[in-house]
């Protein structure tokens, strides 16, 4: 919650969805200190603030690429002085269909249909934009939006209104979408990865989104990684998906192979499938074969680890994550940019391989899924994108 302010996180029409405080301080420049500033600002401002202060003047064109302006005010102007009038006049938001315009000390805002802390409404249509009601308040004089003024000034509020549609224009906000179950599946988007059974990857990959990569949940699967050793040995990342809170990990530590598992971030969830030898300097060929206990979401599975061709390690992972491992982490090959599997190389972060990573190859088994659990399975990611924020 955001009190005084009207609303909360979800909704961007209220700037109990949008105001936060922030502090400046620049002691060389900056001489009145303690002191508060209410000229109009916005997140886009922070980077013309930074550029003005550093004396850095935005660059035109990159690698030959012409660069869209940057949009947003340095706020620099109102560091030595509380009453120069606002620069930043006009300012849109907007987030699944909620909407706000503020402009000269006005804002105009619709009225969610939604309640981010309502119960999802799976089944049920995704609310009609149209439908929202416009809000309008003389901000200047009532901060916190407490005095709906739009009966009283219609004519106000359809200036306001024709801002918006200026302003949503100009930065590309249409279509509006109200959904958000659809929009946070991340197996409704384009993908290039989806109908594939078969992936190989190269290192320097990295940061590739869930959606987009090889999904592991619910089926049998191997992962295989050629590499080659030095002498003196090597350790690292080969590949890894999500991390501390949900994901996996193929990778060398203290010069043994060894694949992780995370269910959640507890210590009874996290599994461990690791060999006992280290790697001897030439090439190798490690992989991992991954048995799911189907049919079902969620199920078992048995792990299989070995060293060209002669198994090293096995054991169960006893609980898999059945719709989603992160909404932030992604896939990484060679190193690891987000949180660990384990914590045992958060230190060495990211973890990069320190031997030759030629290949990793992942190969999908069929779903472990029946038509009632692919039904199941729509459901739980309903509910799961309805509650998630």
């Amino acid at each position: 919650m955001d009190t005084p302010f009207q609303w909360t996180k979800q909704v961007a029409s209220h700037f109990g969805g949008t105001r936060n405080g922030l502090v400046i301080s620049w002691p060389k420049r900056i001489k009145q200190t303690g002191e508060v500033r209410s000229q109009f600002s916005s997140v886009i401002d922070i980077v013309p603030t930074i550029l003005e202060a550093a004396g850095v003047k935005p660059p035109t064109m990159i690698n030959g690429v012409k660069q869209t302006p940057i949009e947003g005010f340095s706020m620099v102007y109102s560091f030595n002085n509380a009453k120069a009038p606002t620069r930043h006049k006009s300012q849109y938001f907007e987030l699944m269909g909620n909407r706000g315009i503020y402009e000269d000390g006005w804002m105009a805002n619709t009225s969610p249909l939604k309640l981010p802390w309502a119960p999802p409404a799976i089944g049920k249509a995704t609310p009609n934009p149209d439908d929202f009601q416009w809000e309008l308040y003389h901000i200047a004089e009532d901060f916190s939006q407490a005095n709906n003024l739009a009966a009283q000034n219609p004519k106000k509020l359809k200036e306001m209104q024709a801002a918006f549609e200026r302003e949503a224009k100009k930065y590309n906000v249409y279509p509006l979408d109200s959904s958000l179950a659809e929009r946070a599946d991340v197996r409704l988007r384009p993908s290039l990865t989806r109908g594939r059974s078969t992936f190989t990857y190269y290192p320097g990959t990295i940061r590739v989104p869930e959606g987009a990569a090889p999904d592991t949940k619910n089926k049998s699967y191997t992962i295989t990684a050629e590499v080659e050793i030095p002498k003196g040995g090597a350790e690292g990342v080969l590949i890894t998906q999500g991390g501390r809170f949900g994901g996996w990990g193929l990778l060398i530590l203290d010069g043994k192979p060894e694949f992780n598992y995370a269910f959640s971030n507890q210590k009874q969830h996290k599994y461990r499938i690791a060999s006992n030898e280290k790697l001897a300097p030439g090439n190798h060929t490690i992989k991992f074969d991954s048995k799911y206990a189907g049919p079902g979401m969620g199920k078992s599975a048995t792990g299989t680890l070995s060293v060209d061709g002669k198994q090293v390690a096995q054991g169960k992972i006893e609980r898999t994550i059945p719709l989603r491992f992160s909404l932030d982490e992604t896939m990484d090959v060679g190193q690891d940019t987000g949180t660990p599997v384990v914590e045992d190389y958060v230190k060495k972060m990211p973890f990069k391989f320190t031997g030759i990573l030629k290949k990793v190859v992942i190969e999908l088994g069929k779903s472990g899924l029946t038509a009632s659990d692919e039904k199941a399975l729509e459901e739980a990611y309903k509910k799961l994108a309805a509650v998630r924020d």
